[in-house]
Order: C-alpha cells, then sequence, then structure tokens
C-alpha cells in the first residue's frame, strides 16, 4: 500500500484537522487509540475519561460515515500496548504502512515525542486562530504581556464586534458590566442532558471497571459526546443562558453548578466545536438584539482572548513552564481538594461540585481553589496537576498557563499584572456560601475568623517586599504596614495555626 496512517489524538475530533485536510481516504488510514498511558499520566477524573473515549468512539463513526477507513484500538482490546508509539508501530505493521501524519498534539511531552517517531509528518494545528509561532513572534521582546493588548489583535483579525476599525459601542471590554451576584430565586437555565447510548454505555462500563478509584462520579452522565449534541448544547446556550451570561458570569451559588454558563468547554478543548463558528453566532445574537453587548463580548473575550493567548504562552515558554515557582510556595496540596472534607463552604462547595460534574465555572477555579492555594502557598505544580487531572476541559496547554501564571502568579508576572489574591470578603460579595460556613467572613482574627483573611494577611506579609513593587497591590502592603505590630502578630499566630491545621 501506498498511503499513510493518520493519528487522530483525544483532543482531536475535528472533520476539519489538518491531518484530515492532507489525507486521501482512498489510501490512507486512520487511527484512534485509547492508551493507558494518556489515561493515566494524571489520575483522571472518571467522567472526563469517559467523556474522551465516548467522544472519540462517536467521532470514529463519524469518520466512517465520510469515507474514511478508521482503526479503533479500544482500551480493553488484548493487544492494546498502552501507548500511543506502540499502537502506532501495530497499525503501520498492521496495514503495511511506512509513513505517517500527525496534527501536533497540544501537549508538549507529546509533541516531544513524536518528534522522535520514524517517518513522521507533523502538521500545525490550525483549528486555532492564532499561530503559536506567531504568537512568540509578536511576545518576545515585550516588556509586559497583556491579554487585553492581544485581544485588540484578535478582534481585528476576526471582524468580531468590529465596526470598521473601531470596536463596537466604542467599547473593547465590557468586564466591568459582568460582575452581579446571583440570587437564588434567580430563573436559571438548565444544561441539556444527553442520555448515553450503547456507545456511551459501553466506555461508562469500561470506566467502572478500568479505574475505579479514581476520583470523581459517573453518577448521571449526560454529556454531549458527538457533533450534533454538542451544537445542539451550544444552540440551547444561545438562547437560553448568553441573554443572562455577561452579567452573571462571575456569580456562585451553591448547588447551582452552571448558572448562566454554556458548560461547552470540554467539547470545544476535544475539537466537537470551532471556535470562531461559535463566536459568529455569538456575535449574530447581539446584532440581531437579542442579547446584550457586554453578554456577547465577555463570551467572545473568553475563546479568541483568553484561550488563544494562554495557548500562545504556554507553547512560548514550555519547556519548563510547569515548574516555575517565582512565590516559592512549598506546601502540599491539601487532603480536601479530593475529599472536600473541609469546613470552609466555599471550598467544599468547589471540589463537591468538581467531584460530581468534573466542572466548575472560571471564578470557582480562580477565586476560590486557586485563591486558596495562592494565600496558603501551595506548591504550583501540585495545584496544575489536580486541575488537568479533574476538569473534564483541561489539556496542558490551555490547563497550565491559567494555573501557574494566572491563579498561582507563579511565573512572577508574565501572565497576570498581579496576583490574584483575595479575602472572604470577595467570596461573599459574589457568593452565597458564607451563609453557611462555620466561619466568620466578617471576623478578621481568632479562631472563628474566615481562613482567607487569615492567609490574605499573611500572603502580603510574606510576600511584602515583592507585591510593593507591584502598582495594583502597594496600597495592600501600606495598609499591612499601618497595622499595629501587636495587629500584625496576632493575624500571623492565626494564620499559622490554620496552617500548621492543614498537615
Amino acid at each position: 500500500m501506498s498511503g499513510r496512517l493518520i493519528l487522530i489524538l483525544g483532543d482531536q475530533l475535528s472533520p476539519a484537522l489538518s491531518s484530515l485536510k492532507a489525507g486521501d481516504k482512498a489510501g490512507d488510514r486512520v487511527l484512534l487509540a485509547e492508551v493507558m498511558a494518556e489515561a493515566s499520566y494524571v489520575p483522571h477524573h472518571k467522567r472526563k475519561i469517559a467523556f474522551v473515549f465516548a467522544a472519540m468512539r462517536h467521532f470514529a463513526a463519524e469518520l466512517r460515515a465520510e469515507g474514511w477507513q478508521v482503526d479503533y484500538v479500544k482500551l480493553d482490546d488484548p493487544a492494546n500496548t498502552g501507548s500511543l508509539a506502540g499502537e502506532v508501530r501495530r497499525a503501520l505493521a498492521r496495514h503495511g504502512l511506512s509513513r505517517m501524519v500527525v496534527t501536533e498534539p497540544g501537549e508538549w511531552r507529546l509533541l516531544e515525542e513524536m518528534r522522535g517517531w520514524p517517518e513522521t509528518e507533523l502538521l500545525g494545528d490550525d483549528r486555532f486562530l492564532a499561530d503559536r509561532h506567531g504568537f512568540a513572534d509578536w511576545a518576545e521582546g515585550r516588556k509586559g504581556l497583556r491579554m487585553e493588548h492581544f485581544y485588540r489583535l484578535m478582534r481585528r483579525k476576526t471582524g468580531l464586534l468590529m465596526d470598521g476599525d473601531q470596536p463596537a459601542d466604542g467599547r473593547w471590554n465590557f468586564d466591568a458590566e459582568n460582575r452581579k451576584p446571583a440570587a437564588a430565586d434567580l430563573l436559571l437555565p438548565r444544561p441539556p442532558r444527553f442520555e448515553p447510548d450503547a456507545i456511551t454505555r459501553e466506555v461508562l462500563g469500561l470506566v467502572v471497571a478500568g479505574f475505579p478509584d479514581n476520583f470523581g462520579s459517573l453518577d448521571g452522565f449526560a454529556m454531549a459526546v458527538t457533533r450534533a449534541d454538542a451544537e445542539a448544547a451550544f444552540a440551547h446556550f444561545l438562547k437560553h443562558g448568553l441573554p443572562q451570561f455577561g452579567a452573571y458570569q462571575d456569580a456562585m451559588l451553591a448547588g447551582q453548578p452552571f448558572l448562566y454558563h454554556a458548560f461547552i468547554s470540554p467539547q470545544l478543548n476535544a475539537g466537537l466545536l470551532d471556535p470562531l463558528a461559535l463566536c459568529r453566532a455569538v456575535e449574530a445574537e447581539w446584532r440581531a438584539g437579542r442579547v446584550p453587548i457586554n453578554s456577547a463580548e465577555g463570551f467572545i473575550r473568553q475563546i479568541i482572548g483568553w484561550r488563544e493567548f494562554v495557548r500562545g504562552i504556554y507553547w512560548w515558554r514550555m519547556p519548563g513552564y510547569d515548574r516555575v515557582n517565582a512565590l516559592a510556595a512549598k506546601r502540599p496540596l491539601p487532603s480536601f481538594y479530593w475529599s472536600a472534607d473541609t469546613p470552609m463552604a466555599c471550598v467544599r462547595a468547589c471540589v463537591e461540585q468538581t467531584r460530581d460534574h468534573a466542572y466548575a465555572h472560571h471564578i470557582q477555579r480562580l477565586m476560590v481553589t486557586g485563591n486558596f492555594a495562592l494565600l496558603a502557598g501551595i506548591d504550583p505544580h501540585a495545584l496544575h496537576e489536580w486541575y488537568l487531572a479533574v476538569y473534564a476541559d483541561a489539556y496542558e496547554w490551555v490547563e497550565l498557563p491559567n494555573t501557574v501564571g494566572m491563579s498561582q502568579f507563579a511565573d512572577g508576572g508574565l501572565l497576570a499584572s498581579k496576583p490574584y489574591a483575595a479575602s472572604g470578603a470577595y467570596i461573599d460579595r459574589m457568593s452565597d456560601y458564607c451563609r453557611t460556613c462555620v466561619y466568620d467572613v466578617k471576623a478578621k482574627a481568632g479562631p472563628k475568623a474566615c481562613p482567607f483573611n487569615l492567609l490574605y494577611w499573611d500572603f502580603i506579609s510574606r510576600h511584602r517586599e515583592r507585591l510593593a513593587r507591584n502598582p495594583r497591590m502597594a496600597q495592600m502592603v501600606r495598609t499591612w504596614d499601618r497595622f499595629t505590630p501587636e495587629k500584625q502578630e496576632q493575624l500571623g499566630r492565626d494564620a499559622a495555626r490554620f496552617l500548621e491545621s492543614l498537615a
């Protein structure tokens, strides 16, 4: 045979993938393989494994229906070697092929491995709007990287929410209008449910049998695992969630994991949805007068702004970015990140939600679990591996910069202009978690004081010299300096007492 092997990874489930566009249905053979090496390099959430494998199996069926010759290797195939390299070797031998083509993977470790494979052509991943090499050229030599500057370039490049050369409605960013706390009596939409078909049910059984001790629950699994269902979920969001998404995108409510969020990031990051098509549809809703511009702009900024920006940072700074630790944080990850066994109501709610859905929205990740880790001095690499494991949308290119750069300030300010550190007052303002907490969010000291309050000032004290040089944090350092020595000592003792309890 004169054809080639086309390897498709579990986050490349797009018919417009560069390797498929370069392929020949008559002569080439497509390979998708479930391998233990990819399913276990971190202890992935059960729901994440089930989603990826079910989506892969449905995508293989989609390709076959389009006329592709597809080899699909299941995890429990007795001949499965357990690695991508092993399955590639088997497939090449099985079909008498000597050459392979693959779209570049989203993780550095895989790209390095594939560069060592013989007769392998690596193609760029053009599903993203910003070329990673072009991003590096843009970033190199700049004194500081700010997503807002990059975002404006992307708005001009795509034409999204633009009137000629100017931003629609005269403003680039409507984030100031997107910070309303949510009330429990809001009439909230619910994401649509997609009952598992026979293919997905088989995968769920595989995960139950093969990963019994992994974190998370499969109860009520109803995620979209096909392109058609993913598009239906997004259409539901456009009608029912997007109109209020902007105003309430930072809000948190106990027992309400989704609020007005789309809950499509797993499908988007796996390749079932096209990012530019999503943004065009959102823009069309605004231009038709069905949604306010702060909702449309807030959604589009997350896709063509943050999502593209953090991918650029990842590829520009790897290898080594996963080990940055500018604040020298060394504390082990507390066990309650896995068990939810903590009296802190906000952390408990977010971990329980993560356990049940493999999902938490960006503020829950940044300002609750991430904020706590930052204040407590948790090892950023340990936190990175936790986020990578527990969220269904987490792949290293998107998760790592958001964790070590934005959330933990471990890159020293390369990605974010300030540490996202906050006391309990922020969580109280944006959620209802504090109402049922055993700690008092108003108390600044003592055994009943909110741990976020204690740790906030301890964080300011520990990093005083660095933070004093940061224009966005200098005022808080001055506030700390005005505390009496007695108050500083009390806060330090209370913080130390709480941190000792984490062990």
